[in-house]
């Protein structure tokens, strides 16, 4: 069970909850198991999944692989039918399949379209963080450090607005509802400094990553703690977000209160320099 979460990006605790028993049913799914489509709630699963990298390699933008059948694999589907010959109905079936396979073999690069326009669109973005919308999520009992955070952001010119709910799902909900350009969740643990960013399914989100290094430069330093490599996760925050965002898991508990102040401006000086080095995406 624990190599199983891990693999999908998930916490590694070997319980099987919601959130491993929905990855475990996606993992089930195959490419042309079923008719893929925009549906309510959206269709999720491994099949999605590799179909947004094949039209991502074929230059249709289906948005981040990450194995929601949402408005943008939609467009991507349609977009693909048309210019295919196929019937324009944004429906993945077997006439469509067939002509992803074809085309798909002449494919030399694989990389998908959304990987590269992400990142053109972060190397092409202001280095400041003046009038950037940043969402400060956490999921309960880091209200003070979130609203300290959110107010070194403030002082830099971004639009800075702190969000408490324990559900990750709804967190993403709320940061995709208000544009934000950034999500920085906050998190605590027990010890130490963990930043995680969205990985999976052979794709990862390169602002997201450059994000996480940012920050691991920056707060365990303030915490007194070895920095620590970032890591690719699929947890529903992450997943379901759709600008760069990290998670930042710290602890003692205790050192988010005392060093509450600190923790704030280290980051905010984090994400300063995020702004500073997107060339490096």
């Amino acid at each position: 069970m624990r190599a199983f979460q891990h693999k999908r990006g998930l916490r590694a605790d070997g319980v099987c909850g919601p959130q491993t028993w929905a990855a475990l049913v996606e993992a089930g799914y195959r490419l042309g198991d079923r008719l893929l489509y925009n549906a309510s709630p959206f269709l999720r699963g491994d099949d999605v999944a590799d179909l947004q990298r094949r039209l991502g390699a074929l230059g249709f933008d289906a948005g981040r692989v990450d194995g929601i059948f949402g408005e943008a694999t939609q467009r991507a589907l349609l977009d693909f039918q048309r210019n295919a010959g196929l019937t324009s109905d944004a429906v993945c079936g077997p006439a469509t399949l067939a002509a992803l396979e074809r085309l798909g073999a002449r494919v030399a690069d694989p990389q998908p379209v959304a990987r590269v326009r992400e990142r053109e669109n972060l190397r092409s973005s202001p280095r400041t963080l003046a009038g950037r919308r940043v969402v400060v999520g956490e999921p309960g009992g880091l209200d003070a450090l979130a609203g300290a955070v959110a107010r070194a952001l403030a002082d830099t010119g971004a639009l800075a607005i702190p969000l408490h709910h324990p559900d990750g799902s709804a967190q993403a909900q709320e940061a995709n509802g208000v544009g934000a350009d950034l999500y920085l969740g906050l998190a605590a643990a027990e010890t130490g400094c963990s930043t995680a960013y969205y990985a999976a399914h052979d794709f990862e989100s390169s602002g997201g990553r450059r994000l996480a290094e940012c920050i691991q430069e920056e707060v365990p330093v303030v915490l007194g703690i070895d920095r620590r490599q970032p890591s690719g996760m699929a947890i529903p925050v992450l997943r379901e977000t759709r600008m760069p965002a990290v998670v930042c898991e710290m602890g003692p508990p205790s050192a988010l209160v005392n060093r509450g102040a600190e923790l704030a401006f280290a980051f905010s000086r984090a994400l300063a320099h995020w702004v500073e080095v997107l060339d490096d995406v």
